[in-house]
């Protein structure tokens, strides 16, 4: 059993996402996980759940902060990604790290502290688009998605069922 964390962006936002992406019928992005930014990857989120009091109260000590969800971009050419500008998220992102101490292995594997990009995944060659899909894909995004801001007041655990898809665990509220 795995986790991750992430932010839910406004319903209304979250569906206009879904939306897009289910216009290519071979992305399974969807069937894997919702739309969410990425806030803490897997690395130390262990089965037994003696991480999750410290993300309460590092949540309980973090004010509301404001997100705002842009244009594209990429991850090599196997991810198309939303850009997501927030320094209150980078600065939950690191205390969050530094609580749950993930080892250095697990910092590179995971891209997080310095490597860390926050982002909304839109779509993965791993999960049934080319290369070639997610370029035409990351054009008609610019066209298609608005951007969006908004503030954070919760994030959102998410837990791998053994199959490989995630769904919401807990809410946790900011502030």
């Amino acid at each position: 059993m795995q986790y991750f964390i992430g932010i839910s962006p406004p319903a209304d936002y979250t569906n206009q996402v879904s939306q897009f992406r289910k216009q290519w019928p071979d992305n399974r992005i969807d069937e894997i996980v919702e739309p969410h930014i990425t806030l803490k990857a897997q690395g130390g989120l262990t089965p037994d759940e003696s991480w999750l009091e410290n993300v309460r109260k590092a949540c309980e000590k973090t004010n509301r902060f404001r997100a705002t969800i842009g244009g594209t971009a990429f991850f090599g050419e196997e991810i198309l990604y939303l850009q997501v500008e927030s320094q209150g998220l980078k600065k939950l992102h690191e205390r969050l790290v530094e609580l749950i101490e993930p080892t250095d292995e697990m910092i590179a594997q995971y891209f997080e502290l310095d490597q860390f990009i926050p982002h909304l995944t839109l779509a993965k060659t791993s999960y049934g688009l080319s290369a070639q899909q997610l370029k035409e894909m990351a054009q008609l995004a610019s066209e298609a998605l608005d951007s969006c801001w908004f503030e954070v007041d919760s994030i959102r655990v998410y837990q791998e069922n053994g199959t490989g898809v995630y769904r919401k665990y807990i809410d946790i509220p900011v502030g």
